[in-house]
């Protein structure tokens, strides 16, 4: 069976050490296996990549792609999201909104 981690798909997390310090953003991909996670614009490589004739209609254009790399859950505090956690938490607020 798997590890968990404390960080899962779409959780709003920072980065706390390694050259992305203080970078903040969504977890994309979770890997336990690895214990580690992708995080959109953080650990940007550049991948170069060969054009290939195998693609959708037998075309694929090859260069140079920026994307994410995985980086060890280690390194990543969860943050708590500006959304409610639940939907009585948000109609206590609403009430309480509409009452003052």
């Amino acid at each position: 069976m798997p590890k968990s981690l404390h960080v899962k798909k779409g959780d709003l997390v920072q980065v706390i050490a390694g050259k992305d310090k203080g970078a903040k953003g969504h977890v994309i991909a979770a890997y336990p296996r690895e214990d580690r996670v992708v995080i959109e614009g953080v650990n940007m490589i550049k991948k170069h990549t060969k054009e290939t004739h195998q693609g959708p209609r037998g075309a694929k254009t090859g260069g140079v792609q920026t994307m994410e790399a995985p980086i060890h859950v280690s390194n990543v505090k969860k943050l708590k999201d500006d959304k409610p956690a639940d939907k009585k938490a948000e109609e206590k607020a609403d009430e309480t909104g509409e009452d003052s």
